[in-house]
This record gives structure tokens, sequence and C-alpha cells, in this order.
């Protein structure tokens, strides 16, 4: 019995780990809204509050 469980247990972190390998559609886009200075997410068009430029 204690055996089923353990192996239940693997596969089931085998199949959380595969998933948490998937890229997510908006990756990309989440990645643009943030500074290239100081990683900070940018909020609207204009500058980042560390000075660096507005995104384009």
């Amino acid at each position: 019995m204690i055996l089923k469980v353990v192996s239940l247990f693997l596969v089931v972190m085998a199949v959380l780990a595969l998933f948490g390998k998937l890229r997510f559609p908006g990756q990309k886009r989440l990645a643009s809204a943030r500074c290239p200075r100081c990683g900070r997410f940018r909020i609207g068009k204009g500058p980042c509050a560390c000075g660096h430029g507005g995104r384009s």
C-alpha cells in the first residue's frame, strides 16, 4: 500500500514538473514590460522611475 502511495506521489510530481517547464502565452510580453536597466515593471508608456527610456 505504501509503495502505491509513493509511486503515485512521484508520478504527480513528475507531471507537475513537466507543466512547470512549459512556456505560457504572454511570457514575451511580460518580459518586455520590464525596464532593461533595473528590472522593475513599467506601467504605461513613460520612462521608468530609474530614468531609463520609455517603451517603444
